[in-house]
Formats: C-alpha cells, structure tokens, sequence
C-alpha cells in the first residue's frame, strides 16, 4: 500500500505500508486534515467554525510534537536510523507548525483584508502542510516498522549462532548450559515474531508466518530429545539421521520468517502456490458472468478451455487410488453435465450475437445460470470427497496403532517388527499427505491453502523422523533416552492430526459462509522495550482437575465471544473502529476459552504464560475500544451518551484490572491457578459490559448517520455550556467517521507511540 489509507491519492506518502499497526494510527490524520483543507469550499465562515478550525489547527500541533518527540525517543535508542528518524520528525514538527498557523484564523468578523494568510485564503498552503505532515509521520512510523524487523533479525541471529554450538556438542553438561541459553532466545523470538504475525496485513504473508512459527514450536523438544540421543549413542546412524532432519528442518524455518519480515526476493516468497480448483472454479464462474455483460467482446471459447483445464485438475481425485468407484463417477459426473452446460452457454451467446442482441437474451440467461449451479455442484462434490477422507483418516488415526506397535517393537529391540511397522506408518503418511493436497483444492482462501501445503510438510517429515527414532530405539531398547525421543516425535504426529482436524473445521466453515475475518491486535516498537534481556517467567500447565474447574467459566466465555461476533455482524459499517476491536476482543476471548479445554494441541495458548500474555494483549484492545467509545460518544447530544459513558468507564476499569493482574508476579501452582481464574472472569466481565454496548452503540450509530451529525470533531476540550455539542456538518462536507485530533493521540497512545497527558 504505497498511498494514505484512506485512498486520497492527494496525499501519497510514496511509503508503503505492510502493517495494520502503521495504517491504523495514520487513519485519523489523513480524516483531520482532509477536514482542514475542505473549509476553503465552504463559502460562510460563522465565528464558530473558525474557532473550531482554530482549535484544531493547534490540537493537531500539540498531538505532533508529542508524537514527534516519542520518535526522537525511538531515534536516541536505535543510533542507525537516528539521522533518518531526526530528518522525519522535523519536517513532521515543521508541518505542524505550519498547520497551526494557518488556521490561526481568529474572529470571523475580522476583515480578510489585514494581510494574514490563513486556511482560507490559502488552501494550497494547507494542502502543501498537510502533505508534508501526513509524509513525515508516515516516514516516522516506517522507520519505527524497521526496528521491529531490526529486532527479529538480531534475535534470529543469535539463535542461530547458539544452534550451531549445539550441533557441535560433545559433552551433556555443555549441552545443558548451552540449551538452556538457546531456550530463552526461542521464547524472546516468539513474542517477536507472534507480535509480527498479528500485525502483518498481507493475509498469505501471515499465513506462511504462522506456519514457519508452529515449525520452531514443535522442533524445539524435538531437537533436546533428539540430540541427547545422539549424545548418548554417538555411533548410532539412524539417531544421527533423526537429529540432522531436526537442525535442518529449524534452519529452514528461520530462513522464512526473515524473507516474510525483509521481504526477500527468495524462492520461498516468490514460490507460487499451484493452482487450487476453487481458485480456479472462481475464475471460470466469473468468465461466465463476464459474458453477460460483454456480449460483443468476450471469447466464449475461452470458457470452454477454462472448464477443460479445470476438468484436468479433478484427476487429483479421480486418479487417487484412496478415492472410490462411486465418488469417481460422481464426480466425473457432474464434470461431463458441466461440459453440457458450458456447450449450450457458448451456443446460446453465439445465437444471441447472430441477432446483434444489445443485452443478455433469456436462452444465455438460463445457460449463464445453469453453467453455473453445474461447477458449482463440482465444487460441493469435490468439497465432500476431500472433507470425508480427511474426517475418516482422522477417526483411523485417532487410536495410533501404528506409533503404539512402532513404540513397543523398538522397547523390544525387534528390527524386523520395526521395518514392518514402519511400512505401515509410510502408507498412512502418504494418505495423509494426499489429503492434505485435496483439501487445499477445496480450502478457499490462500491462506487456507498456505496452512494445508504446512500440514502436507509436516507429514511428509514427521514420518521418516518417527521411524529413525523408532530404529534408534530398536537398536538400544534399554535406552531411556531414545525410548524418550521416540515418545516426542510420536507426540508431534499426534499434534499435527489436531492441528488438521482444526483446519478442516476452519475449511468447512468457509464452505459454508460462516468464517469472519478476525482483527488481531497491533504492535509497533515503545522506547525501551523489546530489549533483548527480556526476562521469562516459567509456564505452567494446568492439571485436570484444575480445567475441569475452569470448564463451566470457558463456556461462559465462549458463549459471550460468539455473542460478541453476532452482534457486530448486525452493524452495517464493518470497518468501524467500536466494530474492529470489538472482534478483536472476541477472537482473543475464543483463544482464552480454548485454553480452558482440556484438549491437547487445540488453540493458541499452549501454557498459562500464554494465557498471560493474551490477557495482557486483550486488556490493551479494549483500552482502545474505550478510547473510541468516548470518540463516539462525543457525537451524542447528552441524554443519549449516558449510557455509554457509564458502561465505558466500567470497561476502563475491568481493562485496567486484567492488565495489572496479568502483569502481576505469581509463584508457585496454586498462585498461577488463581492467576488464571481471576484473568477469566475477568475477561467474562469485559465480553458482558462489550456485548451490552454493543447494541446500544449500533442503534445511536444508525441514528447519527440519519441526522447527519457524525461530523462532530472531538477538540480535545469540553464544549462549554453556550457551545453546541455538533459542531456544523459543513467543518468537511462528508463523514470523518468520528475520527478527531483526540483519535489520533489516542490512536498514537495506545501503539505506544505517544505518551499519555
């Protein structure tokens, strides 16, 4: 994204923008002054609106030095963008500076002749400041961007310097030390990188991310188990074989997230995805439609090649040797009543060109129509078959009997039994990894498909990894460390299988409409963070008793997230900030009640440290969600604000309990017991004060936008009592969506960018 973000090509940052982090603190800037520069179509100047411009001007002034002055903060701790940094936030202060007096109008009844240039007689000075501001702050933010790909860079080196000592090793106790270290830069790298992944906008981006991500998380207790089999049988093959597949595959993960992060022009960003058949299905749907509207310069024969190569594609499905008889002719089938379909589309648009027809006839109607609800019963049919194997290998694969008969046969020391197993657990990865190619065909978005090609990997590796460990163990059955090795990689075929029941869920819900985009939370550098002394507190795993006490609680939790979700759905402007992090904090809540599950390998937070640090982020939300509410709130006359002022102030305080609970120091398990059951109900607390604004908010929002009063402009002082709480529509002639001066101090402050008043 090269220009603002609100799509004015007037102000073009010639930047662009990769993160929400960055687009969203720059959202209201671009609507105040966008404002600004609009008063000079406005031919009546009363006394209040050149007050109200006044005040702006220097509202914005003051929001810039403080920005300013948090960037030059950033500047003194990172010394090789300092120049670059300092250069941005003068020409940033400069701009507000000059934006301040420019609108230094002073009374409206003052004659227009005293020689003062103000926003009035001079617009294209406005637009010259306001161009300049809006590049600067951009440049600032950009730069800001760059530490954080500074910080994940520095923190993936250092890993990979202590990788390598532990390739290295001869000794345990070197290993030890050494692993402990190298521990402690994995965790400091996954608050990094995690930070990143949520705040990434390109969705594919997030996705490889994501999966490069649960890469190092599983390999992590791969790699101690398989190298302290190594220590321990120096001469084994096969236990070699097993910890080189582990280095290799960590190295490789590395290597992606910093092409993600730097971009790098490497062959795994520029690896283009194979063709999917709901891609190309909707490409095919869409040359159809085409042909309605373009009778006279659209090819239909093209459609009939379209369909050929997407017929083509099927034979992943038809050519299975898993796929059966009557799936095989089902779907050969519907392709054969597809060929049908696109025949009579083309000879109905040739008939109606024959006619020199000036729009759609109703013979191609119907053909458009019936072509097609035909490709699209090849999509239900395909989207059956790949959805119906992968539930079916799950229910096979969920009693393990190949990784129990493997585990048993190397504690015995049978090699023969070990070879013959391992066929056996060969021929389920091949199934699997199969699987996982046909449902990246149906998974219909290209994240989806980036996870299912992740999932195909995983299994393709996983599974000779499994073997070697379980050989290692045939050939020293008294080892207790390679029995352990083999328990780690069994554990991570087992985790893989919940993580692909997960994406089935997810590619089901997309089939069926009932997948919505969920906002994550933003991240941008705060001066004297992210250090790399980050001190980690030690995770905890709760028991079973202790979830089953929590079970009643996540429900509840659940319950207020999915009724969180319905109500937002009701809002007709999606893209409202209350709308935004409002599903944000309802996905994060989802997360919070996984975690209460007694599910192995199911959602996000994997540890008690997990669930910490997601109610930290979850209080920071909805700190954000009360800054908009009171933003709102300001368009409201006064017997209608009450109500939300009142609720907003309770979510202040539930926000602020979370966080300070969340921060809080706990040791020992029944502390950290407690810990989480106080973050819980708490965050409860929080979804039922959000799920009762909600409604309220949606109704007072429909109504502003009826009156035409949503143009009200945020000062950052209160109106005095002659003062009327709207300002005059005509201060910007169309809707800034509640976007003030004050939002976008808020906006900076919560990014931590600005320091509070």
């Amino acid at each position: 994204m090269a220009s603002s973000p609100c799509g004015n090509s007037n102000f073009d940052s010639g930047l662009e923008i990769k993160t929400r982090s960055v687009e969203q603190t720059l959202i209201p800037l671009v609507s105040q002054i966008t404002t600004l520069i609009n008063h000079k179509d406005r031919p009546k100047k009363s006394e209040r609106t050149s007050a109200a411009i006044h005040r702006v001007g220097q509202a914005v002034s003051v929001a810039v030095g403080r920005f300013v002055a948090v960037g030059e903060a950033i500047a003194s701790e990172n010394q090789e963008l300092k120049d670059e940094m300092g250069q941005a936030c003068f020409e940033a202060r400069r701009a507000g500076d000059a934006i301040a007096q420019l609108t230094d109008v002073g009374s409206a009844m003052q004659p227009q002749t005293d020689g003062r240039v103000t926003v009035f007689s001079d617009r294209t000075g406005m637009v010259k400041a306001a161009r300049l501001l809006l590049s600067s702050v951009t440049k600032v933010l950009v730069l800001a961007d760059r530490i954080v790909i500074k910080q994940i860079i520095t923190s993936r080196n250092k890993v990979l310097v202590t990788l390598d000592k532990l390739e290295r090793v001869s000794t345990f106790q070197e290993f030890v030390q050494i692993f402990s270290q190298f521990g402690n830069e994995m965790v400091e790298f996954a608050h990094l990188t995690g930070d990143r992944q949520n705040d990434l906008k390109d969705e594919k981006k997030k996705a490889r991310m994501a999966a490069a991500r649960a890469v190092l998380e599983k390999c992590t207790m791969m790699l101690l188990t398989a190298s302290k089999t190594c220590l321990r049988h120096p001469d084994c093959e096969s236990a070699r074989i097993n910890k080189d597949a582990v280095f290799h595959r960590m190295r490789c993960a590395l290597e992606q997230v910093i092409e993600i992060v730097t971009e790098a022009r490497s062959c795994g960003e520029n690896k283009v995805l194979p063709t999917s058949i709901y891609n190309s299905i909707k490409d095919f749907k869409c040359s159809v439609e085409c042909l309605r509207e373009n009778l006279h310069s659209s090819t239909p024969q093209f459609v009939a090649g379209q369909l050929e190569t997407l017929v083509e594609r099927t034979e992943d499905f038809t050519d299975s040797p898993y796929t059966s008889h009557e799936q095989r002719q089902a779907i050969l089938g519907v392709c054969q009543l597809a060929r049908q379909e696109t025949q009579q589309l083309v000879h109905a648009w040739i008939e109606a060109q024959s006619v020199h027809a000036k729009e759609a006839t109703e013979e191609l109607e119907v053909a458009i129509l019936k072509t097609c609800q035909s490709i699209g019963d090849l999509r239900r049919e395909l989207h059956k078959v790949a959805v119906g194997r992968a539930s079916d290998l799950l229910k096979a694969h969920g009693e393990h009997l190949p990784l129990r008969a493997l585990k048993a046969a190397g504690a015995e020391g049978n090699l023969e039994a070990v070879a013959e197993y391992s066929r056996t657990l060969t021929e389920q990865k091949e199934q699997l990894v199969e699987t996982c190619r046909l449902l990246c065909h149906v998974s219909g978005t290209e994240p989806l498909e980036i996870t299912c090609i992740h999932a195909e990997e995983t299994f393709h590796v996983i599974g000779p990894q499994i073997i070697s460990a379980a050989q290692t163990l045939a050939l020293h059955p008294s080892s207790k460390i390679a029995k352990e090795n083999l328990e780690v990689f069994c554990e991570a075929w087992d985790s893989q299988l919940c993580d692909m029941a997960l994406l089935l869920k997810e590619i089901n819900d997309v089939f069926e409409g009932r997948r919505g985009d969920k906002r994550p939370y933003l991240s941008l550098p705060r001066p004297g963070k992210h250090s790399a002394n980050l001190k980690t507190a030690k995770a905890v795993k709760l028991d079973a008793e202790e979830q089953t006490s929590m079970a009643k609680l996540g429900l509840e939790l659940r319950l207020l997230s999915s009724d969180v979700d319905s109500e937002v759905e009701k809002w007709e402007e999606q893209e409202h900030d209350i709308v935004r992090q409002s599903q944000s904090l309802a996905s994060m809540a989802y997360n919070m009640y996984l975690f209460t599950r007694n599910r192995r390998g199911e959602g996000l937070l994997k540890t008690t440290l997990d669930l910490f640090h997601q109610a930290e982020v979850l209080s920071e939300e909805g700190l954000q969600l009360c800054s908009s509410l009171r933003t709102f709130s300001s368009q409201l006359v006064d017997e209608e604000k009450s109500v939300v002022i009142t609720e907003t102030e309770k979510l202040v305080v539930l926000c602020q309990q979370l966080q300070m609970g969340a921060k809080t120091p706990v040791q020992g398990k029944t502390a950290t017991f407690q810990k989480v059951d106080s973050s819980i109900q708490t965050t409860r607390n929080i979804m039922t004060v959000v799920l009762s604004l909600l409604p309220i908010s949606n109704k007072l929002n429909k109504k502003c936008e009826k009156q035409n009063s949503c143009i009200y402009i945020d000062w950052g002082e209160r109106p005095d009592a002659s003062t009327p709480v709207k300002e005059e529509a005509a201060l910007s002639g169309k809707n800034t969506n509640g976007f003030g001066v004050k939002s976008l101090e808020q906006h900076l402050a919560g990014l931590n960018l600005l320091e509070s008043k």
